[in-house]
């Protein structure tokens, strides 16, 4: 990377870490001065450098800013500096991925379900892990709340640094879209990836579904990865066993699709089935509910196999419950109880209630085809859709859940900074169209704004053998309404909502 013509680059200079972030510069920092969309990261070159930065890297309009005022550290210039970055901080914190043995896992839907099997099954293998996530980061024993599914190269591979000094030998990563297309993930080579399916989001960032597709199939390349695992059960997995670079091996619940391994299940309890290869047959069980979550374990299950795990080895790993917070995450009464050992005289007459993080139209139905196995009376559904986010997915959504619901209220999501009664229309009319297309009478699917209300509600009108499920925010511990981010946990809403009814039910009985 050239210097800025007449800079002299003292070669004594020893850069110790990387950050974008000019408030988090330490002492021996190299400053990363990017382009953003309201200001350049070269406005705050100075007081960058006033913390410490010991050399600037940035693009020409940057150094031309940087050029205003006496910049008495090195200025690297390059094209498009987010490009070159994952690849300087790799190199800065001594290529410390390298060390690790890397998972990487990408997809719509499944990526942090699969990240959490595979992490469980590690840490039963009796290795050192790390996770990062949509959900949490991981180091060993110790658990931080993400910020966003990857970090920004910078911190990634600081991260990946923290994990080598630590004793971490195997790291699994959630993979996003954004990721791969703003090069967070640029300077990581994974040992093997997987991707789980391909479906209608993120269209406001990615504005087609082809070029949603190619940014999943850029981690499928020498660069990124070394061999892969890819469920073919739609047509861009399909597509992308045809397309990759590097070797791969398909995998299937599908009978009309060809594929290297077949999920069959084998179990009267949804949780048993078979993965069954060409030369090799391995008895496994999901702990979470749902086929799609069979398949998801028959994805972790392959990621472990093209890592050179036996498969005895694994059928035992994956036996245990990695309990994925929001994802068809059971909510009692008591969060310390077990569903055995829960009070029955309380729990047994509630409804089941679950929290998932659907928030697309596939997930959402997956979701609700695999709680109807467990239920024997209502399926009551709680959902809205998020704003600022693709609103083309929104219609789509509400006719999912009038489909596979018996019940929908419809409610709030994530508002963002769009009217949400706007929000609401939308999913209410491709609800309200799903049932006309259905013949259904009206009366099924209401709309309450308020979250709390819609879930408080969908909990009183419900019965014991009835399943309340509130979808779109699972782990997520914030509402964000106008710009302004309110504590609100599904999870908490829905647990309050439990202890108000079974002190209602209580209180019916005592007056009678």
């Amino acid at each position: 990377m050239p210097a800025t013509a007449g800079t002299v680059v003292d070669r004594r200079i020893v850069v110790t870490g990387v950050t974008l972030d000019s408030r988090a510069i330490r002492p021996g920092d190299l400053y990363a001065a990017l382009p953003g969309a309201h200001m350049h990261g070269a406005d705050f070159g100075v007081a960058a450098i006033r913390l410490g930065a010991a050399a600037i890297l940035t693009d020409p309009k940057g150094a031309v800013l940087l050029a205003l005022n006496e910049i008495p550290v090195p200025v690297l210039v390059v094209p498009d500096p987010r490009a070159s970055l994952g690849g300087v901080a790799a190199m800065i914190y001594g290529r410390a991925s390298e060390k690790l043995t890397m998972l990487g896992i990408t997809g719509t839907n499944g990526k942090t379900t699969t990240a959490y099997v595979l992490d469980s099954a590690l840490r039963a293998l009796g290795r050192v892990t790390g996770l990062i996530g949509t959900v949490e980061t991981r180091i060993g024993e110790d658990r931080v709340k993400s910020v966003r599914t990857t970090p920004e190269s910078t911190d990634l591979h600081a991260l990946f640094a923290v994990m080598r000094e630590r004793g971490v030998d195997t790291c699994t990563m959630e993979v996003s879209s954004h990721a791969l297309s703003l090069h967070r993930v640029d300077g990581v080579r994974f040992d093997v990836v997987a991707f789980t399916n391909l479906s209608q989001d993120h269209l406001d960032f990615h504005g087609s579904m082809e070029s949603y597709y190619l940014s999943k199939a850029s981690l499928f390349t020498p660069d990124r990865a070394v061999r892969g695992v890819v469920c073919v059960d739609d047509e861009w997995g399909q597509r992308l066993v045809r397309e990759s670079r590097v070797p791969v091996v398909s995998v299937s619940s599908r009978h009309d699709v060809a594929a290297d391994w077949q999920v069959q299940p084998s179990g009267v309890d949804g949780s048993a089935f078979e993965l069954i290869g060409q030369e090799q047959r391995l008895s496994l069980r999901s702990a979470l509910p749902g086929d799609f979550n069979q398949l998801n374990t028959a994805v972790a299950a392959l990621v472990l196999l093209a890592a050179g795990y036996a498969g005895d080895e694994i059928v035992h790993a994956l036996a245990a419950d990695p309990h994925v917070p929001g994802r068809m995450e059971r909510v009692l009464v008591d969060d310390n109880q077990r569903v055995e050992s829960a009070e029955p005289l309380v729990q047994g007459r509630l409804p089941l209630a679950v929290v998932d993080f659907a928030h697309t139209p596939d997930a959402v139905a997956a979701a609700l085809k695999a709680l109807r196995h467990n239920t024997s009376g209502s399926l009551i559904a709680v959902l809205g859709a998020g704003g600022d986010r693709d609103a083309g997915k929104r219609e789509a959504m509400g006719a999912a859940a009038a489909a596979y619901a018996d019940r929908v209220v419809v409610t709030d999501d994530n508002p963002r900074s769009e009217a949400p009664a706007d929000i609401r229309a939308a999913v209410l009319r491709g609800a309200v169209a799903q049932d006309r297309a259905a013949g259904r009478s009206p009366g099924r699917i209401i709309e309450i704004g308020d979250r709390g209300a819609a879930i408080r509600a969908a909990v009183a009108g419900s019965g014991p053998e009835d399943t309340v499920v509130v979808l779109g925010k699972g782990h997520e511990s914030g509402q964000e309404i106008a710009g302004v981010v309110h504590p609100f946990d599904d999870r908490a809403e829905l647990r309050a909502a439990l202890i108000e009814r079974a002190a209602a039910d209580a209180n019916r009985g005592d007056a009678s």
